[in-house]
């Protein structure tokens, strides 16, 4: 039984016809629910551990004897759309501010892209993975990009929270895939800016004429792949940082004005380069073959990062059901035309053998005696490669803002700025962690494991829109949920298989094994499972056979990639996964459970208002009655 000073007073407020936003503000005993997760970062409790099972070291013990139990409630625990919406963002104390419209998405998304990946990667796998074909490496990667912004799109219009793809991947697969790609999300951003980061530092020693070793600290005792500090680096990613905690309105104000610049860089370089453009070397158009293209195409997916980043700002968006699919769309369609042409203009000026694995286009140039120029490139490049550590360390915070929501983090990082309305812990801790990688990792290693990580996330939230359009609790009959899985199941497999056979063999037997298959688990999709839910504003276009092909096209590419980058996906993992067990699971768990006692209390609490209101009305009925009947005899 509720205490009756808490009963008393929100029938009193009801009664007397105040709205219950307001009531929740005026008396924290009143609504429980939206009020105690505004103070829980704000109490007398742990900040960063403030669940129960983490009180004292008796209450862990008996928590972690409850982790089988604990771990299947949670791996079968999907969250809900109002959820992530309305309480997860009541976690923050205070509201991110709604300031930006599609048009500073789609620069925020041509910021977040155009930067590290064409300006170095793309030297580099000419060089060594495809020759010339390089441009078709960036067709297959764009389309796998394209695809997954289809998906991200729908997501990002129904579910509009800082949140991304761990939002969706919660509310369509659980609490437990969501933490594994969450894990894989930040190790994605964390990666990325300092892949950028390292760039960073290659292109101003080229705009200072400079090696780029030259600012780097060599430590001759280390292994090469970690023995070239970077503190350039570091100071890159703290003036970034800076920015971001400063407002976001301004950071898209910055962004916008870097990236036109950086355009008209691109445009220079594009045209200057075709007009001393050699046919000749194109004449060994794909050196390496087929498997070289798609190798190549694994490693610049790492160009197409950050669109990612773009729909973690939904929740700072005006309108999301315009906004978001114009500028989430839009930008990528113009980047992947932009990476084609800048790919053959790059070929077409030097022989690919020749091509500069540090800062090929700058050293283009002064192959064709235009050493100035490589200044402008520089210029650009450093420009460009600004904006895309501006919008990483956007994107990441909110990210983990959103993680520490859930209390998966801890929930110390979620805490919004008052006065700024960005997330300040947050964005703090992830350019720490970002400095400490950029300091000590060379470019090649980041970008193999970064793109691992993609891949992975990507495979994931086409899953996850599958899943969205195709279950549903309490609609989807049993008989149709087994349906769906095994045809994802056979999705999944034979993309796995068509992706192993064609590292390991350039024969057509598994093509005509697997392909089949694909197909087979796609129509069984789309001829057996009825479709139970429709996307309200904007939807992935071609369901199930345009998700399936993201599928299908993200774990091909993941084939392609090294095995010592998997070693190091797999030891991250494990990590994570010792993380959730010892941590994570308990800190969620504990937050869910209060807040299911929080919802029965409040719906208590509605039924007995209504049930008050009905008494009212009774009595005053029946007073009306007597009213009459005296008024009768008199």
């Amino acid at each position: 039984m509720l205490p009756t000073k808490d009963y008393d007073a929100r029938t009193t407020m009801y009664l007397e016809g105040k709205k219950m936003e307001d009531v929740t503000s005026s008396s924290p005993s009143v609504c429980p629910v939206l009020h105690d997760m505004n103070l829980e970062n704000r109490s007398g409790r742990n900040e960063f551990f403030p669940e129960d099972s983490f009180k004292s070291w008796g209450d862990y013990g008996k928590a972690f004897m409850k982790t089988p139990f604990r771990l299947k409630d949670r791996m079968f625990t999907r969250s809900k759309d109002y959820m992530e919406i309305v309480e997860m963002k009541a976690r923050s104390s205070h509201q991110m501010k709604k300031t930006l419209s599609w048009w500073d998405l789609i620069w925020f998304g041509i910021g977040a892209v155009v930067g590290s990946g064409i300006f170095v990667l793309t030297g580099l796998e000419a060089r060594e993975e495809a020759g010339p074909a390089v441009v078709l490496s960036y067709v297959v990667s764009g389309t796998a990009a394209l695809l997954s912004v289809f998906c991200y799109t729908e997501f990002a219009v129904e579910i509009p929270v800082a949140g991304g793809s761990f939002a969706y991947l919660r509310v369509e697969l659980g609490d437990f895939v969501a933490f594994i790609a969450a894990g894989n999300i930040l190790l994605e951003y964390v990666i990325g800016a300092a892949a950028v980061a390292r760039s960073w530092t290659s292109y101003f020693a080229t705009l200072c004429n400079k090696n780029p070793d030259d600012f780097r600290i060599i430590v001759h005792k280390m292994n090469p792949d970690y023995g070239h500090l970077d503190p350039i680096a570091v100071v890159a990613l703290v003036a970034i940082a800076i920015l971001a905690i400063f407002s976001t309105k301004a950071s898209s104000v910055f962004n916008k004005i870097a990236t036109i610049l950086h355009l008209f860089v691109i445009v220079f370089i594009i045209v200057v380069g075709l007009i001393n453009a050699n046919p000749e070397n194109y004449s060994s158009f794909a050196p390496f073959g087929t498997r070289g293209i798609f190798k190549a195409s694994a490693v610049l997916f790492f160009a197409y990062i950050g669109f990612d980043a773009v729909s973690t700002m939904a929740e700072e968006t005006k309108n999301p059901g315009r906004d978001i699919p114009i500028g989430l769309v839009g930008s990528m369609v113009i980047i992947t035309f932009i990476y084609c042409l800048l790919a053959s203009t790059l070929c077409l000026m030097q022989n690919y053998k020749t091509v500069d694995i540090n800062a090929p286009f700058s050293v283009a140039f002064s192959s064709i005696g235009w050493g100035w120029a490589k200044y402008i490139v520089a210029l650009g490049a450093l420009k460009g490669m600004t904006t895309v550590l501006l919008v990483n360390v956007v994107g990441a915070s909110r990210y983990l803002t959103h993680i520490s929501r859930t209390h998966m983090m801890p929930p110390w990082f979620a805490l919004v700025h008052e006065k700024t309305g960005t997330p300040l812990n947050a964005t703090i801790a992830m350019v720490i962690s970002t400095a400490m990688v950029a300091f000590f990792t060379d470019l090649r290693i980041l970008s193999n494991l970064l793109s691992i990580s993609t891949l992975f996330i990507f495979m994931l939230v086409a899953v996850g829109i599958l899943v969205r359009r195709y279950y549903s609790t309490g609609i989807t009959t049993k008989e149709n949920q087994i349906k769906l899985i095994v045809c994802v199941v056979l999705i999944i497999g034979s993309s796995c298989g068509m992706s192993g056979y064609r590292a390991m063999s350039d024969g057509w037997i598994g093509w005509a094994v697997t392909a089949p298959l694909w197909l087979l688990g796609t129509g069984g999709v789309w001829f057996l499972v009825p479709e139970v839910k429709k996307p309200k504003v904007w939807g992935v276009p071609l369901v199930p056979w345009l998700p399936s092909f993201s599928i299908a096209i993200n774990i091909f590419l993941l084939g392609s990639i090294d095995k010592d980058s998997y070693i190091r996906f797999g030891i991250w993992s494990g990590i994570l996964l010792i993380y959730y067990v010892l941590i994570g699971l308990h800190a969620s768990y504990d937050a869910s459970k209060e807040v299911e006692s929080r919802h029965c209390m409040a719906q208590y609490v509605d039924k007995e208002i209504k049930n008050v209101e009905e008494e009212c009305k009774k009595l005053e009925v029946g007073q009306l009655a007597k009213e009459e009947e005296l008024g009768t005899k008199v």
